[in-house]
């Protein structure tokens, strides 16, 4: 059994930042691709930011140049570094990661509340 643990969620002030984090945790072979996407009130859920086994990354526009998409493979964990927050940065952020057990499988968290105040 995989599971994906988020923290570091809160409520902030416009022009802050937060750092969001996500361990995964059980029968890991391999994990391949971590991202974080979020879900604003009234709006499907999209992707933030997404980083690949070996590094690289890709962002949304709305976030480039603001977030930070990071990954420690020895700690099986991703980091979401976000700067200058917007309010409309607001919502449920998830983590989600491609996962190598005895199969390969996409996993997320449960999700993990941003606020941010104008």
């Amino acid at each position: 059994q995989v599971q994906l643990v988020e923290s570091g969620g809160g409520l902030v002030q416009a022009g802050g930042s937060l750092r969001l984090s996500c361990a995964a945790s059980g029968s890991i072979f391999r994990i391949n691709a971590m991202g974080w996407y979020r879900q604003s009130p009234g709006k499907q859920r999209e992707l933030v930011a997404v980083i690949s086994s070996g590094g690289r990354t890709n962002y949304a526009d709305s976030v480039k140049g603001r977030f930070t998409i990071s990954r420690d493979n020895a700690k099986n964990t991703v980091y979401l570094q976000m700067n200058y927050l917007k309010p409309e940065d607001t919502g449920v952020y998830y983590c989600n990661a491609f996962i190598v057990t005895t199969t390969l499988n996409t996993y997320w968290g449960q999700g993990t509340q941003v606020t941010v105040a104008s």
